[in-house]
């Protein structure tokens, strides 16, 4: 047993010495990683400012046919600012006079890399450029990527992009919210509703008039890519096969059809309900009426309470009839600033009697109320299924006079410009490395020349373990009690276990007698008899003869000696038995040394009264 707590003392402080080592490393990891993100620091972590140092940017080109690419690193060149006001809103906030900037990212930037960045709160911003050649939906998927990083995180606002619709009259200077677009795509966020915006306007084919189509809501969860302050790739890819789909950062988050997973649907029903047709007043839609035969018992009485006192209940003993339930507070004063002209007479407030604490209760007593057995309540004629039940009605449907079949809802409005009409309650939002493309393998290389380089940094810089726990714990000061637990567990169950304690009882070991025969004792009693011969001869003692020892054979221990001798002879060698006789036997015959006097002189001990 002392082996396996041994063994388990031994373990429990390996793995505090483990974990103290582990977090010390961390928290040394820690303070340098902190140290990396102080440009005025010193004393920043020679490998990480390597690594960071290695990762060398350079403006992405493409590397296929696109349609459009910006990435901001040189200037604003080719983008418009909106002139215009929006319609339907207020005068001082109509104007489009949100402030837009070219800057690099507050964290994980790189020399050189620029982004757009939306600067002003609770203003209406809008800037558009034109594509370097405009995009008609045909053969050919249409692909359109960008990067977003919400550096202040996120209320309410949205980082979507427009694809603005081709028109003899597109004019980007007056580019507002009702400039007819093909799609709008991009994140958005107002309160706690994370959206992913993917919608198309469809025209109908007979009316010429368009509708926006929103595709469903993605399944994932959208709130960490809005508040975690990092960059984040959108991605949308449409397809000639009437599909789509939407990853965020290289994942797909959402596909579909544009034919099955849109709302509302692209294709009106075949068949719809009769506006004209109108339920004939007729019509009964009761599956269940009144038995009209049923007639209420003479025995049925109406007038039944439903509730009766209880005139079995009797008064609790001790209740205090005349003991009100409210008493005036003692303790209660009047206001200093109390008018009695004003505010009448004062009076103290109530509060429930003391003496009623103890009591069963006060004031005037009254029976309970229970349920009255005699009542049923008002009669009302039981139900039957009704003869003349109809069916719920409904209208007669119709063809659709405006039926369409679109098959192909891919084949859009050619698109050719591109555009950000925003509002929002939270600055510095960036844009970054817009491509409008075919092929996904261009985009993929695009984004590994931007958002992989911004992602690859943003790994070196991260903070350690130590470090996002503390932060953790300044959102969340409750956290501080669970690490101390954490921290404290270890050392208790080392103090538990490994403390010295207490020889307990049955830890000591007892040496057991050993067997004694009673050969043995007459030769250790001869030698002591022998060396004190003296002594008991002047004492006036007498030493037995041998005829006295042999008929008070069985006497010769005494109480105490022949409970040790038996005790030893049931725990020792049972085989001791067989040859005790003969020995005693031996024992004597055998003649005793010296003379007479001297012969088998045994010690005995004297018990005192």
């Amino acid at each position: 047993m002392h082996f396996q707590w041994d063994w388990l003392c031994l373990g429990v402080l390996i793995i505090s010495s483990v974990a103290a080592d582990v977090d010390s490393d961390e928290a040394l990891d820690a303070d340098v990683e902190v140290e990396d993100f102080d440009e005025q620091s010193q004393a920043a972590d020679v490998d990480r400012e390597k690594s960071s140092l290695e990762v060398v940017y350079q403006t992405p080109k493409p590397t296929g046919e696109v349609y459009f690419t910006e990435t901001f690193d040189e200037a604003l060149t080719g983008w418009v600012l909106s002139k215009t006001k929006k319609e339907d809103t207020d005068e001082d906030i109509s104007k489009y006079d949100g402030r837009w900037e070219v800057e690099e990212l507050k964290e994980n930037s790189m020399p050189g890399d620029r982004g757009l960045v939306l600067k002003s709160v609770a203003k209406h911003h809008a800037i558009s450029s034109m594509l370097t050649k405009a995009f008609i939906f045909d053969d050919k998927p249409l692909i359109v990527q960008y990067e977003v990083n919400f550096q202040n995180g996120i209320d309410c606002g949205g980082a979507y992009v427009k694809l603005l619709s081709s028109s003899d009259d597109l004019n980007l200077e007056y580019f507002f919210d009702k400039t007819p677009y093909t799609i709008m795509f991009g994140p958005d966020k107002c309160g706690e509703d994370y959206k992913l915006h993917f919608i198309f306007r469809h025209k109908n084919p007979q009316t010429g008039e368009y509708d926006e189509k929103h595709a469903k809501r993605p399944d994932v969860d959208l709130k960490k890519f809005y508040l975690d302050k990092k960059t984040h790739l959108y991605t949308l890819v449409l397809k000639p096969d009437d599909t789509f789909e939407i990853l965020i950062d290289q994942s797909v988050v959402s596909k579909g059809s544009l034919l099955e997973d849109v709302v509302p649907p692209v294709n009106p029903p075949k068949e719809i309900e009769d506006p004209t047709d109108k339920r004939p007043d007729d019509w009964d839609e009761r599956p269940k009426i009144p038995d009209p035969n049923a007639v209420k018992p003479d025995d049925w009485d109406e007038d039944e309470p439903s509730k009766i006192e209880d005139l079995d209940a009797v008064k609790p003993e001790g209740w205090l009839d005349d003991e009100p339930e409210f008493v005036p507070d003692p303790n209660a004063k009047k206001p200093k600033d109390w008018d009695e002209e004003m505010d009448g007479d004062w009076e103290a407030p109530q509060i429930p009697n003391p003496k009623c604490k103890t009591a069963p209760g006060c004031g005037h007593w009254v029976r309970p109320m229970k349920n009255n057995p005699k009542y049923k309540g008002k009669w009302k004629a039981p139900l039957i299924d009704n003869p003349n039940y109809q069916g719920i009605w409904s209208p007669r449907r119709i063809p659709n006079p405006d039926y369409f079949e679109d098959l192909h809802p891919f084949k859009m409005t050619t698109v050719s410009a591109i555009g950000l009409e925003l509002w929002s309650m939270t600055s510095d939002i960036y844009f970054d490395n817009f491509i409008i493309c075919s092929e996904k393998e261009v985009a993929d290389r695009w984004a590994a020349g931007g958002w992989g380089l911004k992602k690859l940094v943003a790994s070196a810089n991260e903070p350690g373990m130590f470090s996002q726990l503390v932060t953790a714990a300044e959102d969340h000061p409750w956290l501080w009690v669970l690490y101390i637990l954490t921290l404290a567990l270890p050392v208790g169950l080392g103090v538990l276990f490994c403390w010295p304690a207490k020889k307990a009882d049955e830890d000591i070991d007892f040496k057991k007698p050993k067997p004694i025969t009673k050969r043995g004792l007459n030769e250790e009693r001869e030698r002591e008899d022998l060396e004190e011969t003296g002594d008991i001869k002047k004492m006036g003692m007498e030493a037995p003869s041998s005829e006295e020892e042999g008929e008070g054979g069985e006497d010769i221990y005494d109480d105490e000696e022949n409970e040790v001798a038996e005790r030893s002879q049931e725990e020792g060698s049972k085989a001791n038995k067989s040859g005790s006789e003969d020995e005693l036997k031996e024992d004597d015959e055998s003649p005793s040394s010296g003379d007479g006097s001297l012969k088998s002189v045994r010690k005995r001990r004297v018990r005192k009264d």
